[in-house]
């Protein structure tokens, strides 16, 4: 059984090998045209269901912050124009789709105090996009999938009174050793990314240390990394501070360059 379940997830690893914009090794099973097209119907069906503000300043604050980000994404990124709508819900959240999608939440402007820590959000989350996580992220779970499948059938031939429990192990197994880690590496990514994204755009880096701090009053805290999909805001803060030196010569070398974004909360 080891060694079958072993040969499919060499497979599957050996389909479509890609690396993240940090050198991170990664698995691309899907055409990312098709993965485009999934997120431009997520999008259009959450504008169906999700009231969309139509406060004026709300959202050319919105799109003032998101524009400014995007201008310093690679030019691939901004060969088409980006759709960006602010929904009115209290959720503390923003999110952006393949496809050049970008949805932010009332909610989060809430927490989010001023520019620079709005940007911090949407560099985060456009950072996903840069990095590909939603075509890793199917394409992981399709190797889990098909991996836990072959399992499954070999516990089927097995004489053991135990099925059941192995099979469930099995289950459990992936979730915590597998996809929540491989959530939290791509919440990391994003945040290494995004950090750069908004110091080069003329962002304060410092303010994305301020903003985890306040999303970290929003929340319990008392789930443990290990079993969660997003590193605690401890981890999280840390690793900011970490690559922060480099995020500061970023923004500084864009602060001698005048003109930064003005973006009225």
């Amino acid at each position: 059984m080891t060694k079958l379940t072993l040969a499919v997830t060499t497979v599957l690893m050996l389909g479509s090998c890609a690396e993240s914009p940090t050198g991170r090794p990664q698995l691309m099973l899907f055409d990312n045209t098709q993965v485009n097209k999934m997120g431009i119907q997520t999008f259009e069906e959450l504008k169906t269901k999700t009231p969309i503000s139509k406060d004026k300043k709300t959202n050319q604050y919105v799109q003032c912050v998101a524009q400014a980000v995007l201008k310093v994404t690679p030019q691939k990124y901004q060969t088409n124009p980006w759709e960006i709508v602010v929904f009115e819900s209290d959720q503390v959240n923003a999110f952006a789709l393949p496809g050049g999608k970008i949805g932010v939440y009332t909610g989060l402007l809430l927490v989010a105090e001023n520019q620079h820590q709005l940007a911090a959000v949407i560099g985060h989350e456009i950072a996903h996009v840069m990095a590909g996580h939603s075509n890793e992220r199917l394409s992981s779970n399709q190797a889990i999938s098909t991996t836990l499948g072959v399992a499954d059938v070999a516990l089927a031939a097995m004489n053991t009174q135990y099925k059941a429990e192995l099979s469930s192990a099995f289950g459990l197994g992936a979730q915590v050793g597998l996809v929540l880690p491989f959530s939290r590496v791509h919440e990391t990514e994003a945040d290494v990314i995004g950090l750069d994204l908004m110091a080069k755009a003329g962002f304060e880096p410092e303010q994305s240390v301020a903003l985890w701090q306040n999303m970290a009053k929003q929340g319990s805290g008392g789930t443990p990394q290990i079993l969660s999909s997003h590193p605690v805001p401890e981890n999280r803060i840390k690793k900011l501070q970490k690559d922060m030196p480099s995020a500061l010569a970023a923004y500084q070398a864009r602060q001698a360059q005048g003109g930064l974004p003005r973006c009225n909360k």
